[in-house]
């Protein structure tokens, strides 16, 4: 049996699955399998991952499209090894991922979900210079509600235990099977599943510093879909509600408030200054703890996006400059959080 089961769902992704899988198949970390789940991809994603020839390489195959949930679960049940890791199948990995991950695991019994910082590659896959730089430990259920320090699908490695806690009993065309994710939904399905770990359950969820994933900013992708990222949101926020009310009457305009400042820089970064400003205002109007928490970030997204609003032509010359300086203060904060 292998030691990590690594399952990545294949829908329509010709253009960067070979990447993806490539990155799997060059892990220091040996002892795994490869769970291709296709989600009856329409394109020819899965003629590319059977053109791979390799015995650690297994591949799933949906008669209905699922979506990303019901083809994680797909996975999850189908895994054999101690721990799972997820790779959508538009990102990649760093070749030492699985190996400090799984390091990362086996020192800390107390850890049920390790995730690593994620550096953001553009849509051909060529490094932008900046990071995902979350919170890497005392993550409570209230800081995932607000932020999700994981931030991508690809980040984390989770052992299969804890999956084990959190597993339903559902149905599907009249038959019975279990599910981790929440299938019926389409997005944020992550954030839900996490939520529920640490509500949930006594396991901790953790980070390592180092930047393992690579996570594609894909305009076309759904994180260019703004109001429907939202919609998305408020679902979880509804299931969340189902088991822990209290819970989510406390904590909810807070995090809402989060929500829309993150997708204020979103509109930011797809350069859509109307929608940034509009973002922006909703958030300050939902709740002032982001700027009470976060004043400089908060500050600093709310200034890009009204600059960005009425003197495009301006943004554009303070962003390049802007760039440089975030890209090295991010990359001194992973060098000195290595060294600690």
């Amino acid at each position: 049996m292998p030691k990590v089961s690594v399952i990545m769902p294949v829908y329509n992704v010709a253009s960067f699955v070979a990447q993806a899988v490539q990155s799997v198949l060059d892990q220091s970390f040996p002892d795994f399998e490869l769970l291709i789940v296709d989600d009856c991809s329409p394109d020819n994603s899965i003629a590319i991952c059977e053109a791979f020839s390799d015995d650690r390489i297994r591949i799933v195959k949906h008669t209905v499209n699922r979506g990303l949930a019901g083809a994680r679960n797909t996975g999850i049940r189908n895994a054999e090894g101690k721990y799972l890791a997820f790779l959508d199948s538009d990102d990649y990995w760093d070749m030492e991922k699985l190996r400090l991950h799984v390091q990362h695991l086996d020192e800390n019994p107390h850890i049920g979900i390790s995730f690593s910082r994620s550096a953001f590659v553009d849509e051909h896959g060529a490094p932008t210079r900046f990071y995902q730089m979350p919170k890497l430990t005392d993550i409570t259920p209230e800081h995932l509600f607000c932020r999700n320090p994981i931030g991508n699908g690809s980040a984390p490695v989770i052992r299969k235990a804890t999956f084990d806690q959190i597993g339903y009993q559902s149905w599907f065309k009249g038959k019975p099977e279990i599910r981790y994710f929440d299938s019926e939904l389409r997005r944020s399905e992550d954030i839900e599943c996490w939520l529920r770990v640490s509500l949930q359950t006594g396991w901790t969820i953790a980070g390592i510093p180092q930047p393992l994933t690579y996570y594609r900013l894909n305009a076309g992708g759904l994180s260019a879909v703004l109001d429907k990222q939202l919609e998305s949101w408020e679902e979880v926020a509804l299931v969340t509600a189902t088991y822990a009310p209290t819970f989510v009457a406390k904590n909810y305009p807070h995090a809402k408030a989060y929500q829309l400042r993150y997708l204020s820089r979103q509109a930011i970064r797809l350069r859509d200054g109307r929608a940034s400003v509009d973002l922006f205002r909703k958030s300050m109007f939902t709740s002032k703890k982001p700027l009470r928490e976060e004043f400089g970030r908060t500050l600093t997204t709310g200034v890009a996006a009204y600059i960005l609003r009425m003197i495009p032509t301006f943004y554009r010359t303070i962003e390049r400059s802007a760039s440089l300086s975030i890209g090295w203060i991010q990359r001194r904060r992973i060098a000195q959080d290595l060294a600690a």
